[in-house]
């Protein structure tokens, strides 16, 4: 590894602990250290832990974490109760007062996370979340993901499914600025004429990052149109793309269309590959030059 790395990352980790004020005597403007502090959520968080299983998680020494406890259960903040899977052996609890002191550390440990992040825009916010992310899968590898959720589609979702598809393609098949335009406009006037009885636009989201989306717009004479999927590279491979199609094939069932219609790209074949399997046949096919280079553009059928 090379010293400028190192540099690096030491001069963020010095960045990081200023900026969450670790090193401060007084954690969070409270009486207790970081370590108080960790120890206190890890008691608050569980029915019930043992000692061992406290000096393993934290990492801590066995002899300071028991002065720890010492001082905690001096100031009835914790107490003691025999290990029901175990009579031998001894589980540490938090009092009300501890649990109170518990929630006490979390509200304000959120509000200091607010008040830095409230200056910023929302993509910086995801931003910042998503290099998060991204450093504690590479140095975490074995660290459990958080599941995607699915929700509605907020203000600013639509400006996001242009931007990310966007640069996507772009970065992925060298589409040009013609494509952007053309989501945009599907886009523009799917906001324009939405109609929440027939339309609907689905987002994935991961630890509050987006990264998937595809709505339903009414095509008109019985027939939904299937719009803009799009799997962020991060989750591919996970079933996004799979759950969206089938948010929307529901949608349209529940609504009275009788026919979902789409048009896509031959040279997309994951997408491809999930509406196949979803019942979707081809009906039409052409050639064209619409973002900048030839490609074979498709459209695709599923009769409700």
């Amino acid at each position: 590894m090379s010293d400028a790395i190192i540099d690096a990352v030491r001069d963020f980790n010095r960045f990081y602990t200023r900026f969450l004020g670790l090193l401060n005597k007084a954690y969070l403007d409270t009486p207790f250290t970081l370590t108080d502090a960790r120890v206190l959520f890890e008691i608050g968080s569980h029915d019930g832990v043992s000692a061992s299983t406290l000096t393993r998680e934290l990492q801590l020494d066995a002899a300071y974490l028991s002065r720890i406890l010492k001082r905690f259960r001096g100031e009835g903040l914790i107490e003691t109760k025999r290990d029901p899977d175990d009579q031998r052996s001894q589980v540490i609890l938090a009092t009300e007062k501890g649990l109170a002191q518990f929630r006490e550390l979390g509200t304000r440990s959120s509000a200091q996370i607010a008040e830095h992040f409230d200056e910023l825009a929302t993509s910086e916010q995801q931003a910042v979340v998503g290099a998060m992310q991204t450093i504690r899968s590479h140095l975490d590898p074995a660290a459990p993901s958080s599941p995607a959720i699915i929700r509605a589609h907020r203000p600013g979702d639509i400006g996001w499914i242009v931007q990310s598809q966007a640069r996507a393609y772009t970065e992925e098949y060298g589409w040009d600025s013609r494509f952007e335009a053309l989501v945009a406009d599907v886009a523009s006037k799917f906001l324009a004429n939405f109609d929440p009885a027939l339309e609907y636009c689905w987002i994935a989201e991961r630890n509050g990052i987006n990264v998937g989306s595809i709505l339903i717009a009414n095509g008109g004479d019985g027939v939904a149109k299937l719009r803009l999927l799009y799997v962020d590279k991060s989750v591919r491979g996970l079933g996004l793309g799979k759950t969206l199609v089938e948010e929307c094939i529901r949608f349209a069932r529940s609504r009275g269309y009788r026919r979902v219609s789409l048009w896509t790209n031959d040279v997309l074949h994951a997408a491809r590959a999930i509406y196949i399997k979803a019942g979707f046949r081809l009906v039409s096919e052409e050639r064209h030059q619409m973002f900048g280079r030839g490609e074979n553009g498709q459209t695709w059928v599923l009769d409700l």
